[in-house]
């Protein structure tokens, strides 16, 4: 289970990738080894995609606009739709959804409710943010899964999430209010050590992993996206 700490009290601290990770990073590392099993794989990554659909579910309802709402709407369809596509892979190997996802309800609660942010921006910013990187982690994870599950999951997760509206409503707002980008770079910076905790409690504990520093440089990897899509809405990472 993850350890979670108050943001008002204690920053959340990301895992730190080392030198040698940060040497590795500019070549895929195979983490196929540390999948975890088929149906906590689905349940964890079928629950995080419910979450995301309730966040972008909770932004259209808070938007400043219908025009906002109803370009919201699309993500929201897609988001519903991978958790859709996950929960009938629960089905087709004879497991019940909800009993599936229940040992990741706590945690994954837990963080929706620590990055949904004091605003609608925040929020905005923790889908695009979060869901970006968790997408992508768990798109990598999949590679472990046996059989055709593996690429038929990494196909699912992969596809558009529709989340151009997210960016296009975020660098209007920051355009419109230069200071607004300062403040978002430092929710943006705040996010990504509680989503790679997140990432992080869906592989082995430490315990069974004796060989920790092979997944440093996946956090590399991670942590550089996570700066791309910084970069792109003009935040420093």
């Amino acid at each position: 289970m993850i350890s979670w700490i108050d943001r008002r009290t204690k920053r959340v601290e990301a895992p730190r990738p080392s030198r040698r990770a940060e040497r590795q990073s500019t070549k895929k590392v195979d983490i196929a080894g540390f999948t975890p099993e088929l149906l906590p794989y689905l349940g964890q990554a079928a629950y995080f995609e419910l979450g995301m659909f309730e966040n972008l579910s909770r932004a259209i309802a808070i938007a400043p606009d219908l025009a906002a709402k109803e370009a919201l709407s699309a993500a929201a369809g897609r988001a519903l739709s991978k958790h859709q596509g996950l929960v009938a892979e629960i089905r087709r190997r004879g497991g019940e959804p909800s009993e599936v996802m229940a040992p990741f309800t706590a945690g994954l609660d837990l963080f929706r409710s620590e990055t949904a942010g004091a605003d609608w921006h925040e929020l905005l910013l923790t889908c695009y943010l979060a869901g970006g990187l968790l997408d992508d982690f768990f798109i990598r994870l999949s590679a472990g899964l046996p059989g055709d599950v593996g690429p038929r999951v990494a196909h699912l997760l992969g596809q558009d999430a529709g989340t151009d509206v997210l960016v296009t409503h975020l660098k209007a707002a920051i355009t419109a209010n230069p200071a607004l980008g300062s403040h978002l770079a430092l929710w943006g910076r705040r996010l990504v050590g509680d989503t790679l905790l997140v990432a992080r409690s869906a592989l082995p504990t430490p315990g069974q992993t004796p060989d920790e520093d092979r997944i440093e440089p996946v956090y590399t990897e991670l942590i550089a996206a996570h700066t791309r899509r910084m970069d792109g809405l003009g935040l420093t990472a």
